[in-house]
């Protein structure tokens, strides 16, 4: 007799965060949304599918915020989301790794992000961090480009509720 293990569907909580730090811009997004379905001993039958709200960028500064949004970076009237869709999900010890798309100013590249799941009764948390090259999806800058760096590191903590 087979038995099958539904996976869990998760719902994200509002108190998730989304960092990014590179050589002299750091900052958060917010606006993700989308459907994670995610069950650690069933990866095969797991996915994610998630966008962010570009136009949710936030500095610290109100005037990088803007150029920020503006069409030598992010162009957030043009592309006005950054989505990630898993294709496949391995283990190594005790990190799980998603392989997926990352759709990105226009551009979709496949990722690999390594991340914690933590689960307890209804709650769980995912938390995981990914560098990211700007230049591999395009978003070359204004004049001043240089200062910021090319890469990223993305930190995500995000708390899940069934």
């Amino acid at each position: 007799m087979a038995f099958a293990v539904l996976n869990s569907s998760w719902n994200i909580d509002p108190n998730y965060s989304i960092r990014f730090n590179g050589n002299k811009a750091a900052g958060t997004f917010s606006g993700l949304r989308g459907q994670i379905i995610f069950t650690p001993n069933e990866l095969a039958s797991s996915l994610i599918d998630v966008t962010v709200d570009a136009n949710t960028i936030k500095t610290g500064n109100e005037t990088k915020d803007k150029h920020a949004k503006g069409q030598d970076w992010f162009d957030v009237k043009k592309y006005p989301y950054i989505k990630f869709t898993s294709s496949s999900f391995s283990k190594s010890g005790d990190t799980i790794i998603v392989s997926g798309i990352l759709e990105l100013h226009g551009i979709k590249k496949n990722v690999q992000i390594p991340f914690a799941f933590s689960e307890s009764g209804s709650k769980a948390n995912f938390t995981g961090n990914f560098k990211v090259n700007r230049r591999d999806y395009g978003i070359k800058g204004n004049f001043f480009g240089f200062t910021v760096g090319n890469e990223f590191e993305v930190k995500l903590n995000i708390p899940v509720t069934k």
